[in-house]
């Protein structure tokens, strides 16, 4: 199958890597990045916040003119990934051309969080064959903003790009540590406070993210403080390295599991996470991963596991067996997207 790809092109994204999964299946594929068509407007602060809040619909136009360029129209199929930028009328544009085409979006679009991010995303929903979204909240209000097919689809990890290291001792010393937390201060979600109670109670964390600097905690936390966002090889040997990793979920997009919630225990470390009904459908509790209903509990199993090394290993190496009989791959998820594809016989 040909497919034109609408992604990030960030070699460490998770757009990237869906890409790549496509074209190990032995698709043929291509991959355009979206802001191409309008860098400039995109990249200073004051623009860039505009287009934010008004949805992008300010550069249609350009984007349009851009996607219509690059689609080959010989393709199977279009592939869009995220889709904030692309609206109604850079769709129909696109469907003209007689290509099947589908959103796969793991935000939160119809959720609150992010203002006016998405307004040219829910204009267009009527428009795509297929939505492919993570949560069923999405999977409710796309419908009900016309989206005429939705499937639901667990997050991902990647075969590739998440394989673990063939042995410990082959993971840079600067990525071990006890308990890892890998992600970003956000303000309003209480990261900081979290994991700054974690250090209080005598707990070695070790963090990775970016703006962590922001935190009003910062002077406390600063000590624990390992550098910016991970990527390749650093991501993995951080997760690897560590003894056991906490998960943390947004609750500005209504998460009940994220990407960490697949790839940590693909990667080989051990899960510690906020106790929720699709984390526990996932792994049983205490036998494939470690689950918590808030800090002070978290603080209880941390512990725990710190202090017995041998129930901490097989954890950890259950939660890697299951996550792999899971069928949670990006290739598994491309495949089972594809198939909903056939069935609907747009392809």
């Amino acid at each position: 199958m040909t497919i034109v790809y609408i992604g990030d092109t960030n070699p460490s994204s998770t757009a990237f890597h869906r890409f790549l999964a496509l074209k190990r299946l032995g698709h043929r594929v291509t991959i355009y990045n979206p802001q191409e068509a309008c860098q400039g407007d995109l990249q200073g602060f004051l623009s860039a916040k505009i287009h934010f809040r008004t949805g992008y619909q300010l550069l249609q136009n350009r984007i349009g003119k851009w996607l219509t360029g690059v689609i080959d129209k010989t393709a199977d199929l279009v592939w869009v990934d995220s889709g904030e930028l692309i609206g109604p009328s850079v769709l129909k544009k696109v469907k003209a051309t007689g290509v099947p085409v589908i959103l796969y979006n793991v935000d939160d679009p119809t959720g609150p969080r992010d203002g006016g991010r998405f307004k040219s995303l829910l204009k267009a929903l009527p428009f795509y064959d297929l939505v492919v979204v993570v949560r069923p909240e999405t999977e409710r209000e796309c419908r009900q903003l016309g989206a005429s097919k939705v499937l639901r689809v667990c997050r991902s990890y990647d075969e590739v790009a998440h394989k673990p290291y063939d042995t410990i001792d082959e993971i840079p010393a600067q990525f071990r540590s006890e308990i890892a937390f890998i992600g970003t201060w956000m303000r309003y979600e209480k990261r900081d406070e979290f994991l700054l109670k974690l250090i209080q109670n005598g707990l070695p964390v070790a963090i990775w993210g970016d703006r962590w600097q922001k935190s009003p905690h910062w002077n406390a936390l600063k000590d624990h403080y390992r550098g910016g966002a991970l990527g390749g090889r650093g991501y993995v040997g951080a997760i690897q390295g560590a003894k056991l990793c906490i998960g943390m979920l947004s609750k500005g997009n209504r998460d009940l599991h994220t990407q960490r919630s697949l790839e940590i225990p693909f990667i080989g470390g051990l899960f510690c996470a906020e106790r929720t009904a699709e984390h526990t459908a996932m792994y049983r509790e205490d036998v494939e991963a470690v689950f918590w209903k808030d800090v002070d509990e978290c603080i209880v199993k941390c512990r725990e596991m710190l202090a017995d090394e041998q129930k901490r290993e097989s954890i950890r190496l259950a939660g890697m067996r299951r996550v792999r009989e899971n069928k949670v791959g990006n290739e598994d998820i491309c495949t089972q997207i594809l198939a909903e594809l056939e069935i609907h016989q747009l392809i």
